[in-house]
């Protein structure tokens, strides 16, 4: 069975490496055995048995977690573990609820070498870097391995640019000097006792420095700070004609690529997808107008069809209740520290009401009669179509500041942009959709 898992890399953090798992709305069978085999090894793996969750507004959900269920029931002998006090919880979610979060660009080290770069298996491709040197063709960052990237994969893109330079100032004290004489044996054995560190620090400094230096490259030529403090606002506010107008003035800017004018168009239509000023069919005529090609183009239409409001169980936009618009309005009273990551992924909220026992069973019911009388300490969360870097640092943070709680954080794949519209296009929900109203219309005209 081919089943990749990164459980080893990041404890909180695993992937099946399955790209494109669904057929329109419902789950393709083959990807469905494999993430069965997948999600059970990886229980056996962490010794759990758990009581199962799933988000009733998505029918691949509740497939997987009747499933999962089965294999559990007749294997029972093998999940037999040592009973805790209170059962682990298995929650199991699908992407299209929030389309949001895997359309932005990052600012924190590990997801924004992704996003701009690719990670595939903890190695990057640097071979279209301008002037690289042929041993830095292919990378790998892998926090086991690498103290400098596992120090740094969740820190902002600022201190990671001040902690190269601590890097490079400490590998220069390092340094053989070259006036240093090799004259006596002990100076010998020292020098070769001391080299393959020697090295092995080289050997991370011109990695860091390249894969940083080529970030700072491309956020500059595709001008991703401003390109990045728009989508903010249109991921995280609700003023309208400010975004509209944002939005515009990017479209207009020669230095926005033709995949981050599209990706700005995609986060207008997913969050003001009803609103009565939306204007998203002048926004497709700048696409056009500034030569966005047709298939970028589709792909908006494309993502409202796999995430938007029709499909989604939860609201993305609008805080739920009065504590939550009190927490916009205070964080809005002191000034965002960072308008690059104001924003949270959906998964946020829906861990933060897990751990407090405020999940509505409602939306995410109980597969089974059983239910958990206490709050959940074992919490493995699994996003069918994908999971994010972001939702990972999330997840990462949760555990670093809730006591008690340990989550494990899964999907399908760990997605990028690139990677998450491939799966928007592989689940063929676009035009899966576009052939039945088409038939609808046909019907219609034959009346």
């Amino acid at each position: 069975m081919n089943v990749v898992f990164a459980v080893k890399q990041y404890p909180h953090l695993f992937s099946l490496n399955i790209l494109g798992c669904c057929q329109g709305r419902n789950w393709d069978p083959a990807q469905l055995s494999r993430t069965t085999q997948g999600l059970t090894a990886l229980l056996l793996s962490l010794k759990k048995c758990p009581m199962i969750r799933y988000q009733l507004s998505s029918e691949t959900a509740k497939r997987l977690a009747e499933c999962v269920k089965q294999v559990i029931t007749k294997e029972y002998e093998l999940f037999e573990f040592r009973r805790t006090e209170v059962p682990p919880l298995l929650l199991i979610l699908d992407r299209c609820d929030d389309a949001i979060t895997p359309l932005l660009n990052q600012w924190t080290y590990q997801a924004m070498v992704h996003e701009l770069l690719g990670i595939n298996n903890n190695r990057i491709d640097l071979s279209r870097v301008p002037g690289i040197s042929k041993d830095l063709r292919e990378v790998v960052l892998s926090a086991e391995n690498d103290e400098f990237y596992a120090n740094n994969m969740y820190l902002n893109f600022a201190e990671i640019g001040s902690n190269i330079k601590n890097l490079m100032e400490d590998f220069q004290k390092k340094k053989p000097k070259e006036q240093q004489k090799l004259e006596s044996i002990a100076d010998m054995k020292a020098f070769v006792e001391n080299y393959p560190q020697f090295k092995k620090m080289s050997g991370t400094v011109s990695k860091h420095v390249t894969v940083v230096g080529e970030l700072s490259r491309l956020v500059g030529e595709r001008n991703l700070l401003e390109v990045s403090e728009v989508e903010q606002e249109l991921a995280c506010q609700n003023d309208h004609s400010s975004a509209l107008q944002n939005v515009k003035r990017l479209l207009q800017n020669p230095k926005v690529t033709e995949f981050d004018a599209t990706r700005l168009v995609m986060l207008y239509a997913l969050h003001y997808e009803r609103h009565s000023s939306n204007s998203l069919p002048g926004l497709m005529m700048d696409l056009r107008n500034k030569g966005v090609s047709e298939k970028h183009r589709k792909l908006v239409s494309a993502v409202v069809e796999y995430g938007g409001k029709r499909v989604r169980g939860s609201d993305l936009f609008s805080p739920k209740d009065a504590v939550a618009i009190t927490k916009q309005f205070l964080k809005g009273l002191k000034g965002i520290e960072n308008v690059y990551t104001q924003h949270q992924p959906f998964l946020h909220e829906t861990l933060d009401h897990l751990i407090k026992g405020k999940l509505k069973e409602s939306l995410y019911p109980y597969l089974g009669p059983s239910t958990l009388r206490d709050r959940p300490q074992d919490i493995i969360v699994f996003v069918i179509g994908g999971a994010t870097y972001e939702e990972a640092l999330t997840v990462y943070n949760l555990n670093r500041t809730t006591p008690g709680v340990r989550i494990v954080l899964g999907g399908t794949t760990v997605h990028n942009t690139k990677s998450f519209l491939e799966e928007v296009l592989a689940s063929g929900v676009h035009s899966r959709s576009k052939e039945s109203s088409q038939l609808m219309a046909r019907s219609a005209s034959r009346r």
